[in-house]
């Protein structure tokens, strides 16, 4: 194998169509901090700074993506709070498969994009909690 590989993930990107109602979800609900986007786009896009050099990208488009099961995750400290947060503020959470050693649960945004909020206990370890074989 090459010694070229991928260091981190950089960014994320999701379509959108009502800006202002997906900026409220993401600045205001989500509480990511709003950057702005490159002075060299000439296209209409928001983006939000997630810590380390990652960022998540917003783009608008006259038609949302097909909901599926596809989504980002993002890690969260606590939740449980978390779960709190968005009951108040009238986001819908989802439950979903346990995974070992993490607490997690999926929300959508105002097109129905599909976000999981993952909190780890501790660290995976794929030699005691991974399958026994690759798929």
């Amino acid at each position: 194998m090459s010694g070229i590989r991928p260091t981190s993930l950089d960014h994320c990107s999701v379509l959108v169509t009502d800006l202002a109602a997906a900026r409220r979800f993401y600045r205001d609900v989500l509480g990511l901090p709003e950057i702005p986007k490159p002075k060299t786009f000439d296209f209409v896009a928001l983006w939000f700074d997630l810590g380390g050099g990652q960022t998540l990208h917003l783009l608008q488009k006259p038609q949302p993506d097909t909901v599926s099961p596809r989504h980002f995750a993002l890690r969260v400290a606590d939740a449980r709070a978390m779960r709190e947060h968005f009951r108040r503020h009238g986001v819908e959470t989802q439950e979903t498969g346990p995974i070992p050693h993490c607490d997690r649960f999926f929300v959508r945004d105002p097109d129905g994009n599909r976000i999981e909020l993952i909190q780890w206990l501790e660290e995976y370890d794929p030699a005691t909690s991974g399958a026994a074989a690759l798929d």
